[in-house]
């Protein structure tokens, strides 16, 4: 218990004289009264609550005797319900460590309480979801849309399946190795479920088109836009790494350093100069990630500074164009074959085939990936999902959440805490009142 000794606060004196049998409802008589301090909840002070309860003579053939059980304590507890509920949202709704949570609780409430009763907490209410409900509402909630992604977490991979359309998470795996084994294991167990995709999206790894055309070979397999985007404009920030060390080799070109420090009339004579050529590839460098920014998103002082960047770095006028051009080729797009056609412009370019970096993000362009990239363009208003960007937003708070909890690292310690923090969302989505544990 605390240092600080509680405050009773008596709230019955007797138990009844009968009470029913927990097992059958048969009224007992009451044999003798039993009481116990149990702790509950108080702000900045230590508060117990003295609860009576009786034992009782059973008139059926259940047990002998019986004890009753006071309304938000458990049998034999030394903390109420609310103390339960207490450590449940801290660690899973509010995303603290059990570490952070026990000490927040003892600051706050004067309660000591042990990381064993927090974990036993988590595993009682582990225990009483029911994943198998919370699938057959996702199955009724389910738009036909699914996006599927991994997520790494320590040695294990976390394989996650999410509903873009309901805004909800469907399923998830927790297993041993990221492989298309692995990922053909969990696609089929959605299928056997009742998951009939119409559209399936997923990033550009190499395992996902034979394995989501293997287990729904009439699913559509869109490819992630953002992913796909971000990997054609990366070889423009390639293309402006390379304009910038060839700047400065050539303006180190023939130059030697003094010696020590450089007198008066040198640092006057530079400033007359200007900037080097290094000098500006470097300012040009370290604004770099200008050259693919869109340009609806650049404010005014940045559109200064990328024509700035422009004048000091000629070369980087065409990795910019290259940039707008890329964007353009789904933005507005009314269908696959219109973006298809400003691709072919793109790719016809001689200004990007004449830049090395450029020229190997058009061969991508022109790889048969590009048709389930644009996919999305001719499909109908439900299915018009061109990202990944549902499930990622959802791994990226879990692996914030997993990060809190490092020391987590075993598998069953893992599959508990996901599958409560999945839980929490669903019932955020809709409540399932059926399957609250008790101190809900």
């Amino acid at each position: 218990m605390d240092v600080e000794t509680p405050a009773p606060m008596v709230t019955r004196r007797k138990a009844p004289m009968k009470a029913p049998c927990p097992r059958c409802g048969v009224a007992g008589r009451r044999k003798r009264t039993l009481t116990r301090l149990v702790r509950e909840v108080a702000y900045e002070r230590a508060v117990a609550r003295r609860v009576v309860y009786g034992e009782y003579a059973a008139s059926c053939g259940c047990s002998k005797t019986f004890r009753t059980t006071p309304p938000g304590v458990r049998p034999r507890a030394r903390y109420g319900d609310q103390v339960r509920r207490l450590v449940f949202d801290r660690v899973v709704k509010d995303g603290m460590s059990v570490d952070r949570a026990l000490a927040s609780i003892r600051r706050d409430f004067h309660l000591t309480l042990s990381a064993g009763f927090a974990h036993r907490v988590l595993r009682e209410r582990a225990a009483t979801l029911d994943l198998a409900a919370r699938r057959r509402e996702s199955l009724e909630r389910f738009g036909g849309v699914l996006c599927v992604d991994e997520l790494h977490l320590g040695r294990a991979t976390l394989l996650l399946a999410t509903d873009p359309t309901a805004d909800a998470p469907v399923a998830f795996a927790v297993v041993g190795k990221n492989d298309a084994a692995h990922m053909r294991r969990f696609l089929g167990n959605l299928k056997s479920w009742g998951f009939l995709p119409r559209v399936v999206v997923s990033d550009g790894a190499r395992m996902y088109p034979g394995v989501v055309a293997e287990v729904w070979p009439r699913a559509a397999h869109q490819l992630c836009l953002f992913h796909a985007v971000r990997d054609l404009i990366g070889p423009a920030l390639d293309a402006a790494r390379r304009l910038r060390r060839a700047i400065e080799r050539r303006g180190r070109t023939g130059r030697k350093r003094r010696r020590g420090r450089p007198s008066r009339r040198a640092k006057e004579a530079a400033e007359r100069r200007g900037p080097t050529l290094a000098e500006k590839a470097g300012s040009a460098f370290r604004r770099r990630h200008l050259v693919v920014k869109r340009r609806e998103k650049l404010t005014d002082a940045e559109r200064a500074d990328l024509a700035a960047m422009i004048a000091a770095v000629p070369g980087l006028a065409v990795p910019r164009r290259f940039a707008d051009a890329v964007y353009a080729i789904f933005d507005g797009a009314a269908s696959a074959a219109e973006a298809a056609s400003r691709r072919d412009a793109v790719a016809a370019d001689p200004e990007f085939l004449a830049v090395p970096e450029l020229a190997r993000a058009i061969r991508r362009l022109k790889a048969p990936e590009f048709d389930k990239v644009a996919g999305h363009l001719d499909r109908p208003e439900g299915l018009r999902e061109r990202t990944n960007n549902h499930v990622e937003r959802t791994n990226r708070s879990l692996r914030l959440l997993e990060k809190v909890r490092y020391g987590w690292r075993r598998r069953r310690t893992l599959v508990r805490f996901l599958a409560l923090k999945l839980d929490e969302i669903w019932s955020r989505l809709q409540p399932t009142p059926d399957h609250a544990p008790r101190w809900s």
